[in-house]
């Protein structure tokens, strides 16, 4: 990306108009530097308007992200962690896993304004914009081999909810295995959220587990049209909840995403999922609910989901009896 171009964006932040001359000055640059820079934006997916005799603006103000900002909303447990923050990564969870091997630091965040090529399960592409969605990935370092880490993407999960809950987003719900789910009052589902785990290590020994996250804040329409399933986004919610303009600040809520992370992981690394399946499933949107479970390799099972087991699997009763899954997807039956 163009090296001025971030420190354009940071000027057009404020979502006011900036004339290509004040922004040239500012920055000790011709206004043909300027254009160029924001044509390079806009070939990464960034709306400008462009007016002319008013100059540029982005569609809306946008809060970038700030190291400080999200240390303090951490509080007390800020300095557990490393926290790297950046304009622009293809992945975040790339760029972490990447750097597993150079002796990374346990509890390292990167989190990025923008992700330009990001990694949903199944080899899915996570749709990301400026302003759009918080990003970022988390390493935990643990003593116990890979084998022993079935559940966690349920404990992340539950971490998630915590930190939803915590800032007012009662409607957020679970769905096994790695998404957040807003569930409205006529019970429609929309995904707000995303987890990503990559693990590394021997099965018994030491391993590593870096831990993506997305979350929707405020999704443009050209962003939801590429999305293959039913979207929403916290703007959205807060805003049909409460009738009026809100937005959540994305270091507010990565300081309080973190500390959560935290407490649940350290949970999970004592007791294991067990100490968190009740609340995990408490929070489950497909509960005790009809399914159709859909296959890696295009089958599909039909059943009931009753629980989820110790390490996580999901339990589905079926006409072949109780049925245990490692992986796949939950569909609603007859949706």
């Amino acid at each position: 990306m163009n090296s001025l171009t971030f420190p354009i964006l940071r000027l057009l932040a404020d979502g006011k108009f900036h004339s290509g001359e004040d922004i040239a000055r500012q920055l000790k640059v011709s206004r043909a530097t300027v254009w160029n820079a924001l044509q390079d934006a806009v070939k990464h997916g960034i709306e400008i308007f462009s007016v002319r005799g008013r100059g540029y603006k982005l569609p809306h103000a946008v809060t970038l992200l700030d190291q400080q900002a999200i240390l303090n909303a951490i509080g007390e447990q800020s300095a557990w962690f490393k926290l790297e923050i950046h304009d622009h990564l293809e992945s975040t969870n790339t760029y972490m896993m990447n750097k597993l091997n150079n002796g990374q630091a346990h509890a390292s965040c990167v989190a990025t304004n923008l992700q330009t090529n990001g990694r949903g399960r199944r080899g899915r592409t996570w749709q990301a914009g400026l302003g759009a969605s918080l990003t970022f990935s988390l390493l935990w370092r643990f003593q116990c081999g890979a084998s022993a880490l079935s559940g966690l993407s349920l404990a992340v999960g539950v971490a998630l909810i915590r930190a939803l809950h915590s800032v007012g987003i009662e409607q957020a719900q679970l769905k096994w295995p790695n998404d957040v789910l807003i569930v409205d009052e006529n019970q429609r589902r929309e995904k707000l959220a995303g987890i990503l785990i990559e693990l590394q290590g021997d099965m018994e020994g030491p391993s590593a587990a870096v831990i993506g996250i997305g979350i929707n804040l405020n999704l443009p329409t050209k962003i939801k049209q590429h999305i293959d399933q039913p979207a929403t986004d916290l703007a959205s919610v807060l805003n049909l909840a409460n009738g009026s303009a809100q937005t959540i600040n994305p270091n507010e809520l990565l300081g309080v995403l973190l500390k959560h992370l935290a407490d649940v992981i350290s949970n999970f690394e004592q007791h294991g999922f067990t100490s968190l399946r009740d609340e995990w499933t408490k929070h489950h949107a497909y509960h005790q609910q009809a399914v159709k479970m859909l296959h890696p390799d295009g089958r599909e099972t039909l059943g009931t989901v009753t629980n989820v087991a110790d390490d996580g699997i999901l339990l589905v009763s079926t006409a072949l009896g109780e049925q245990r899954f490692l992986s796949g997807e939950i569909s609603l039956r007859g949706t």
